[in-house]
């Protein structure tokens, strides 16, 4: 109800009284005359001579008690979800649900939002058409395809160093290998790149890179050496890198503004500590929509049975 037609309200409310008063004895004819019952106008006229004019304004309907509602701890949980990873209703019904066993349903999450006027995420991530969007695809089987980019991660104060984040992610499961070096070239890739064949629990039958001049010819050529088919995106194309690019953005929100980088960013061997124990947060408790909520690692599991047959 707007301000006017409040308003207009109290104003009608008035009129009805003062024409009671006028003459008394005849209440339950003004009450005929207004097509008001008598119950109503006694309630009125108790809050007119309590309150004033302010009491014959409309009250709040709201129940004074509601045992069934979202308890102030489960809300604090949802808006500090929102705000600091900007998760979306259904992620974060998903992170209640596995995390702190509340059973809560989406849209209820979402009304939350809506009510602490959060329910749109930030101008950087505004909603995408759905006729606009990348299809999502995969690989059947894990290992089938592996993508592998570089992060580049902002300067170290008062210095001209910077440190790059290699990363590799198996395009079926999910499961991500992450190190941090002090330098990106060829040498450092060829390293990763044995560090993830130590890594995965799998074999890497193909590697699908962008044309970065970590990834050219010794790079290229140090892959086939391991039976390991490498592959280049087309140029100007990182939507076709799309899940270790998605990934980054993912290491941005929930863990690099996260960390406190004072004393870490200058040892590159803590650094590495701190990001291993984000991959293994990443890759054996963090759930995944595209996988319906389930961990990388739980996919490797079923992916793994699936394989197997019954009679073996």
């Amino acid at each position: 109800m707007t301000k006017a037609e409040q308003a207009r309200l109290v104003a009608w409310r008035l009129r009805i009284l003062k024409h009671a008063e006028e003459e008394p004895r005849y209440v339950a004819q003004t009450c005929r005359y207004f097509g008001i019952s008598r119950t109503a106008f006694y309630r009125w006229k108790k809050r007119y001579k309590e309150h004033g004019v302010a009491g014959l304004a409309d009250r709040s309907r709201a129940p004074q008690r509601s045992p069934r509602a979202t308890s102030p701890a489960v809300v604090r949980k949802i808006l500090y979800l929102r705000q600091n990873y900007h998760f979306g209703a259904y992620r974060i019904a998903a992170y209640l649900q596995r995390f702190h066993q509340v059973e809560i349903v989406r849209s209820s999450v979402h009304r939350i939002l809506v009510r602490h006027d959060m329910g749109r995420l930030p101008a950087n991530q505004k909603h995408r058409p759905h006729k606009k969007r990348w299809k999502r695809y995969e690989k059947a089987q894990p290992g089938h395809r592996l993508q592998m980019d570089v992060k580049f991660l902002e300067r170290i104060p008062g210095t001209r160093k910077r440190l790059y984040q290699f990363t590799a992610i198996d395009d079926c499961t999910r499961i991500r290998v992450l190190k941090v070096y002090d330098r990106c070239n060829q040498r450092m890739a060829i390293r990763f790149l044995d560090e993830v064949r130590k890594r995965l629990p799998f074999r890497i039958l193909a590697l699908q890179t962008d044309n970065g001049a970590e990834f050219q010819s010794r790079f290229h050529w140090h892959a086939e050496s391991l039976d390991i088919r490498h592959v280049y995106i087309r140029p100007a194309s990182p939507h076709l890198n799309g899940k270790v690019e998605r990934s980054h953005r993912i290491d941005e929100q929930e863990f690099y503004q996260m960390l406190d980088q004072n004393g870490i960013s200058d040892n590159i061997h803590l650094f590495n500590d701190k990001l291993r124990e984000w991959e293994d947060y990443y890759n054996y408790h963090r759930p995944h929509g595209a996988l319906q909520d389930r961990t990388p690692y739980e996919r490797l599991i079923e992916k793994s049975r699936a394989d197997v047959s019954p009679g073996s």
